[in-house]
């Protein structure tokens, strides 16, 4: 468990699984006396082998993630995919900005460490958005990336923040304008952003990357899992 209502699932074939950072899958499932198709985005980085990892939150009443959540070791799933274009050019290889709420840092948690593999210099800066402190997914490890790689930072910002918590709080899109000065600012490059999140959310971080701050279409990458 990553989360209280979000779980880890590590997939794994018997041949190789090629897919690039980003992307996601569709998962048939027979659940609820049939197949339903749910798809979720690739949470770990691509490395040659046939093991990917996925986040998959429990929806109250929903039968595939209900599904996934009771699922147990060794259960087989039919798998299609890989799909999607939210990717990163590892040749740009431009200072990032990595926003995201819930299990949209799937992805990017994906983006993150392939471009750390590769052996970035340049800033990836990731602004994670979740309600309380307990729904901060792969915390240790994020911190652990920050500490180790001198151009990854970590924002975690609450939008129900308890008493005592020292971080940012609101939402994700209050904390951008700040961000990407401090990047502009650096003279690295122009930076680019991937947002993933639902609907509303990547919407508000777009007006403000785009309409407020005057980054280009080319600059701001997303996705939406609503």
């Amino acid at each position: 468990m990553l989360a209280p209502h979000v779980r880890e699932l590590v997939l794994e074939r018997d041949e190789p699984f090629a897919f690039e950072a980003g992307q996601w899958v569709s998962l048939v499932l027979p659940a609820a006396g049939e197949s339903v198709r749910r798809s979720y985005s690739i949470a770990s980085e691509p490395d040659g082998t046939g093991r990917f990892e996925i986040a998959v939150t429990r929806v109250e009443g929903g039968p595939g993630s209900k599904y996934l959540h009771d699922a147990t070791i060794g259960a087989e799933l039919t798998v299609v995919g890989p799909q999607g274009f939210f990717t990163r050019s590892r040749e740009q290889a431009a200072p990032t900005l990595f926003v995201g709420t819930g299990t949209g840092v799937a992805p990017l948690r994906s983006l993150l460490r392939d471009a750390i593999g590769a052996g970035e210099a340049r800033p990836l800066w990731l602004l994670f958005g979740v309600r309380t402190e307990g729904d901060i997914l792969y915390r240790e490890e994020l911190d652990a990336l920050a500490a180790r790689h001198p151009n990854v930072r970590v924002f975690y910002t609450l939008s129900r923040p308890h008493e005592g918590w020292a971080g940012r709080t609101g939402y994700v899109q209050t904390h951008v304008r700040e961000l990407w000065a401090e990047l502009v600012a650096r003279g690295e490059g122009a930076p680019h952003a991937y947002v993933c999140g639902l609907h509303r959310m990547v919407g508000s971080v777009r007006d403000v990357l785009r309409k407020e701050l005057g980054a280009t279409r080319a600059q701001v990458h997303s996705e939406r899992y609503d």
